[in-house]
């Protein structure tokens, strides 16, 4: 990876609809010259791959909500994850040092279905405590990131 690498990230972190030609334009490459290294950057892994970024307020699910959880033993690890992972209302979970050991971020369409869902969590087999914040306001949140000062 060079610096021309990490522009083509930026240029398809910001966009990644856009074509290879206006990428090209941007940092001054040739357009097959783009390619290729978009397919090297695939090829190896460093581009997982392509999605689409949903406005969940627009689709009804405009109740956030991040919960701690505890499992009262590492046991329970492998149930719990794949739970989670089967729960389409569970946006994001992220395995934590400190007093919990998961943060959860939620996003439903209503108090009642958020509800539903917390019992639900509670009710998984070595849940031994949750703390749930709602949340008032998105302020930032980015889907991928680049090193700073490779882009600067």
């Amino acid at each position: 990876m060079d610096a021309i690498d990490y522009k083509i990230l930026e240029c398809l972190r910001i966009n990644a609809r856009q074509k290879a030609s206006s990428i090209s334009e941007q940092i001054n490459l040739s357009v097959s010259a783009v390619i290729e290294r978009i397919r090297k950057m695939e090829t190896s892994g460093i581009i997982e791959g392509y999605t689409v970024v949903l406005n969940q307020k627009q689709l009804g699910n405009d109740m956030v909500a991040l919960m701690e959880v505890s499992l009262e033993h590492p046991k329970y690890y492998d149930a719990f994850t794949a739970k989670v992972k089967a729960h389409d209302n569970i946006f994001s979970c992220e395995y934590l040092t400190g007093d919990f050991d998961f943060m959860l971020k939620i996003q439903t369409d209503s108090p009642e279905r958020l509800e539903q869902i917390h019992r639900q969590i509670k009710s998984f087999e070595g849940v031994s405590a949750t703390r749930t914040h709602f949340v008032l306001k998105n302020v930032k949140n980015e889907i991928t990131a680049l090193p700073q000062e490779v882009i600067e």
